[in-house]
């Protein structure tokens, strides 16, 4: 049976799928529509994506996109390990500003569910690390925004890892959270549609 688990922010869900083994591997059935929508959100995915990451400490992120573009994204590693991250940026959340992680593992199979409304990023804990993940609107370079990754405001607790980072120019400047302009609004009402 897949397991479910709220994480500190509770619109942030960590999806363990049940893995079925005997010696010649596993088989696990890693999204099914139906299940997804009653048990986690009720959206549509339109793009799957996947980033490969040579070195180990390689950071991704703090990325999201504005509406109408803006991303719900179901994350997967498939290779290696990654302390997958989630930035609560919706204005006047009680939330705002908070983070919530779990580490996604080729070994653990879990899925990190981040709706619209949050900045999401990772680093790899393994060199050759596979991210796979699933997204709610195609990309738009003209939406795409970001969030420095090391905030202090924010005050994500990276792990080891992170302290010699790999990263792209872009995520090199990315603004801090007091210097992001407004991108989205909380309303309770529609936080788990």
């Amino acid at each position: 049976m897949t397991q479910l688990e709220r994480l500190a922010i509770a619109d942030i869900v960590k999806i363990v799928p049940t893995r079925h083994g005997d010696d010649r591997g596993y088989f696990s059935e890693v999204f099914k529509d139906t299940w997804f929508r009653e048990n986690v959100a009720d959206v549509a995915f339109v793009q799957d994506n996947q980033s490969l990451s040579a070195a180990k400490g390689t950071i991704r992120g703090l990325h999201f996109q504005l509406d109408p573009f803006a991303q719900g994204k179901l994350v997967q590693c498939i290779r290696g390990s990654v302390f997958d991250v989630a930035v609560d940026i919706r204005a006047g959340s009680p939330t705002f500003g908070q983070w919530a992680g779990a580490e996604l593992s080729g070994g653990n199979g879990a899925q990190l569910w981040i709706p619209t409304g949050f900045a999401h990023g990772f680093v790899t804990l393994e060199p050759h690390t596979i991210v796979h993940y699933k997204v709610t609107a195609p990309y738009s370079a003209q939406h795409d925004r970001g969030l420095r990754w090391n905030d202090p405001a924010i005050g994500i607790a990276w792990p080891a890892e992170a302290a010699e980072v790999v990263l792209s120019e872009k995520d090199a400047t990315q603004p801090s959270l007091a210097d992001l302009p407004p991108s989205f609004t909380f309303s309770p009402f529609l936080e788990r549609a």
